[in-house]
């Protein structure tokens, strides 16, 4: 997903996109098979957002 995102609008469509892109992945995933790296993956995306959303709280306090 391309480089830095300084606009507020355009950090907030690129969450929204990533979270889209998590939903999308548990819809995909079958309960009965799903496996270790299954649920890894979605954590790491997780820890992904989360990151993105601490750069993003700070570009907008300053």
């Amino acid at each position: 997903m391309g480089g830095a995102i300084y606009d507020k609008k355009e950090q907030m469509n690129y969450l929204q996109a990533r979270f889209e892109m998590v939903m999308n992945m548990l819809d995909a995933i079958d309960p009965e098979e799903a496996g270790v790296e299954e649920i890894d993956r979605l954590i790491t995306m997780l820890d992904e957002i989360e990151n993105k959303c601490k750069q993003f709280r700070h570009d907008w306090s300053e």
